[in-house]
Formats: C-alpha cells, structure tokens, sequence
C-alpha cells in the first residue's frame, strides 16, 4: 500500500521526516551569522503570551498594567491610617480642662494636708530654757524650786531673786552678779546660786552659810553638764542641800 502523503496548510508537500525537516528549519531560524539574533523558534519552557496573565508575566500578549496600577497606593493607605492614629491618640474636647481640674484638686488636697503641719509645726512652743534668762528664772525656776524644796521638808522658804555682790569670806572687789537667796530658819541658814552671765548656759556658782554668817566657800553649780535645763537645776540645788545634811528628810 503506497504510504500516505503530508500535506500543510498551503497544500505543500511537507518533508516526511524530522530529518528531512531539520536542515530548512535550521537553516531559516540560524542563519549563520556571529550576532545574536532573535528566532521565531518557540521555547518548550516559555508559556503561550496569548494565555499568560498580563497583571504577573511581563511577557504576556495582553495589555501590561502599569507600575502604579500594580501595587497598593501606599500613600494613600498612609493617609488613611494617620487620621485613625490621630483619633487614637486624641483624649477628646475638655479633656485637658479635665486633666487641669484634676492636678489642681491633687495640688489643692496635698496643700491641705502640708498647711495642718505647717501650722502645727509654727504653733510649737519654745522650750522654757530658751526664754530670757530673767523670765525663765522667775516664771518658772523660783517656783519649780520652792515646790521641790518644800517636798524635801523644809518649811517658811524664802527664795529671791537679786543682783548683787557675791558674799564670800576672804574675796575682795567681789563682781555683782545674778543670784538665787535661800533662807529658812529664819535666815539662820542660807544658801546662794550664782550666774555669773545673764545666761543659765554660763558660769554658774554655788555657796551655804550658816548661824546668818557669810559664806565661807565658792563652789562650781553643775559645771559638768553640757546643756542645762530645769530640771538640772532643780536636781543639782536639792542634791547640793543633801549633802549638807540640810534637808528635813536627813
């Protein structure tokens, strides 16, 4: 049976082999030529440009999108997002009126609590050691002493408060100074505390006479204390008549 023939499209007798085919394929297609040239010779890995999708495959046959057309507007989309962290981050109307009465009402209730200490700390007395020596001397060292004395036993306690020579046996061109005059018995017995500055801090001395004669010695009066108070001063006096074996209790 005679083999059938191939005929193409245009009627022409197409070689029957790939053999036969090849030499006018390669001949047309690679011309012999040291440039490169393009070739009509489909690739077995290119896709179809009239199937590709034009918006990916750049090859494609089809209209290509442009660059803006083929990515977000990230301007826009910039836009968009800024009003909404705006509005995030806005309090709302009055809300710094609001945040103004609030510090003012902290500020106010811490004032109202500083303003009690304050007062408080401005109402504190002074200590009565403070107080100038003539008012601490007569206001409240005369009469704390009287009391503690007569606690002790003695009784018609004459104390007074004077400014006058010191009254010592054997010292001459004696200094006047302040003193505290103790007498009972009537004026039998008598002792002396001298302050030698107008300061309860200075020096200070201590005598005792008895049978109304002069004081025979000057003595210190608490010179080892560093700060005297009152109730040094009370303590030394009646420690001091202790001693002498003055006091009723003896």
């Amino acid at each position: 049976m005679a083999e059938p023939t191939n005929h193409n499209d245009a009627g022409e007798v197409a070689p029957s082999t790939v053999d036969q085919q090849a030499p006018d394929v390669a001949e047309e297609n690679a011309p012999s030529t040291d440039e490169a040239v393009a070739t009509d010779i489909p690739s077995a890995n290119a896709p179809d440009p009239a199937t590709a999708n034009p918006d990916v495959n750049p090859n494609a046959a089809g209209e290509k999108p442009t660059t803006e057309a083929s990515r977000p507007d990230v301007d826009s989309q910039t836009a968009v997002d800024k009003p909404a962290k705006s509005a995030k981050a806005d309090p709302g109307p009055g809300s710094t009126e609001k945040a103004a009465a609030k510090k003012a009402g902290a500020a106010k209730a811490k004032g109202d609590d500083a303003a009690p200490a304050a007062k408080a700390k401005k109402e504190k007395a002074p200590a009565v050691e403070d107080k100038p020596f003539a008012e601490f001397v007569e206001q409240y060292y005369l009469p704390a002493l009287k009391t503690a004395l007569e606690k002790q036993g003695l009784q018609n306690l004459d104390l007074s408060f004077v400014n006058q020579k010191v009254q010592v046996s054997g010292l001459t061109d004696a200094p006047d100074c302040w003193q505290i005059v103790g007498r009972w018995e009537g004026g039998r017995r008598q002792f002396n505390i001298y302050f030698f500055k107008d300061d309860i801090q200075g020096q200070r001395g201590f005598s005792f006479s008895d049978t109304g004669h002069k004081a025979s010695t000057l003595e210190p009066f608490l010179i080892d204390e560093r700060k005297v108070t009152l109730d040094l001063l009370l303590l030394g006096a009646v420690q001091r008549l202790n001693a002498q074996k003055w006091l009723v209790r003896n």
